[in-house]
């Protein structure tokens, strides 16, 4: 940790009980999202894609990594919440294997990646378990994550596991 000038560097540890508010316009700011959404759950009918406002939402319950250390270490329930997911800029949308009619079906988001175009166009990819994948194309990188209701209890009780 540095102090330069009587400010401290953020610690992770700083942000456990706040509501995220993030942004991502870079790769490297993605990446940040994604792990944070890794096994978010939600279903299609949580999927907004409004093509004139060129805006793709995606409305998630999130494990709350950034307190599961906290949440282990003091012997206490895991959490989840509710978070909107934003990707902005967006003039394209498709899916491979999710039936955007099927209303109940349920996405687990293994995690969001973006392959660079030309003058910071791209495509927004959500990856999802069961091989699914919605696929964006955007203008910029322009995606946001916030948290949109308190903190609850995982259902499961436990932090998602990914047996080999």
């Amino acid at each position: 940790m540095t102090e330069e000038a009587g400010f401290e560097d953020a610690r992770f540890e700083d942000g456990a009980e706040q509501a995220l508010r993030l942004r991502a316009e870079t790769a490297e700011d993605l990446a940040v999202i994604s792990a944070l959404l890794q096994d978010a759950v939600g279903q299609t009918s949580e999927i907004a894609w409004q093509p004139r406002r060129r805006r793709f939402t995606l409305l998630l319950n999130r494990f709350r990594w950034e307190d599961a250390p906290a949440a282990a270490r003091q012997g206490r329930p895991f959490e989840r919440t509710r978070a909107l997911l934003t990707i902005d800029d967006a003039f394209a949308a498709r899916a491979s294997g999710v039936d955007p009619k099927d209303r109940d079906l349920v996405l687990s988001l293994l995690s969001i990646e973006f392959d660079a175009g030309e003058d910071g166009a791209g495509l927004v990819r959500l990856l999802l378990a069961g091989d699914g994948e919605i696929a964006l194309d955007v203008e910029c990188l322009e995606v946001a994550l916030t948290d949109v209701t308190q903190p609850y209890v995982a259902p499961s009780g436990k932090v998602p596991g990914h047996p080999a």
